[in-house]
């Protein structure tokens, strides 16, 4: 892998550049998608796991890190070339020891207006189309800066296991078929990815931790564990409102639960396998450090986290954290 030429993909000079290459992505990727099984995984999310043993690991070109068009994204995300022998697997890895070069601006900066997260006002009800639109755009968003902090976790880490990057690999594209269907249903109350004011916390989390273990457990263990906190509080708020694009989604946000249950899942592997000191009391110092970025919910949903790789003695320390 080389991953000079792979940043020079992510600044891409122009949405038309991007739009181009989704053309070209989507036929080189299909049939391989298709033989290994894992077009049919992103199709089918409540198909078993993907055994990541039958997927040799793809080259993902990261240039939809800086893809400001967000159809892009989505297509540029499944960009993967085929390594079927270890040779070739090996040869993907040839500069460990280029430059890495920092994200400076996060890539939705061109079509969405930034703000501070305090003067978003999320609707507490929804009673109207653009109540439901900005709460369905708020959760687009998150898909959105998810995929970036996918491929970052790719890019910005060298020197790991083939199985990280096959991880992460899994992740970015489940992301990216998250916000292709929010997207859809945000598209049919008539409304564009834009229209809303959104922060950039998730970015700004990111770039304060550049340290593999702190990317772990704040982005990938902690911020995407308050995900599957919110999601039945998210699921009952929609279920409330009448329209036809209601099945829909509820229908991505089950979906969207199911998958990221095992986003957290690997983000708890990587952070134990980087840590010697893995107890409750390491995991929630790590969260202090960044207490800007993170705050533990109220309410916890206890049975995703179990599933998700935390044990019972560590969602109590949160819930007593959370009470101090």
């Amino acid at each position: 892998m080389n991953f000079a030429l792979i940043f020079e993909a992510i600044i891409a000079k122009s949405p038309e550049e991007k739009l181009k290459l989704i053309v070209d992505i989507e036929q080189m990727t299909q049939g391989l998608l298709l033989h290994n099984g894992f077009y049919n995984k992103i199709c089918n999310p409540h198909s078993n796991t993907l055994d990541s043993a039958s997927l040799d690991f793809a080259h993902l070109n990261l240039h939809c890190l800086k893809t400001y068009h967000t159809e892009s994204k989505y297509a540029e995300s499944t960009h993967i070339e085929s390594s079927h022998s270890k040779q070739d697997i090996q040869h993907f890895f040839t500069d460990f020891h280029s430059h890495i070069r920092p994200l400076r601006t996060p890539s939705y900066q061109r079509f969405c207006t930034i703000t501070h997260p305090t003067k978003i006002r999320r609707p507490k009800h929804i009673k109207s189309v653009q109540s439901l639109a900005k709460v369905l755009h708020s959760i687009v968003h998150i898909e959105y800066s998810a995929i970036d902090l996918a491929l970052d976790a790719m890019y910005r880490f060298r020197h790991l296991p083939l199985q990280y990057y096959r991880d992460w690999l899994i992740v970015a594209l489940q992301e990216a078929n998250h916000f292709r269907l929010l997207l859809d249903s945000l598209h049919s109350l008539g409304y564009e990815y834009g229209d809303f004011a959104v922060h950039s916390q998730l970015f700004d989390a990111q770039s304060a931790t550049q340290d593999f273990r702190d990317r772990m457990a704040l982005l990938h263990r902690g911020l995407e564990a308050n995900g599957l906190d919110a999601n039945p509080f998210v699921v009952a708020k929609i279920e409330r409102f009448e329209h036809e694009s209601i099945p829909q989604i509820l229908q991505t946000l089950e979906i969207i639960l199911h998958d990221e249950i095992e986003h957290v899942r690997k983000g708890d592997f990587w952070w134990r396998y980087a840590n010697t000191k893995t107890s409750p009391e390491d995991f929630l110092a790590i969260l202090q450090n960044f207490k800007q970025f993170h705050s533990v919910p109220k309410i916890l949903n206890h049975k995703a986290r179990l599933q998700a790789g935390f044990r019972v003695e560590e969602l109590q320390c949160l819930s007593k954290f959370n009470n101090t």
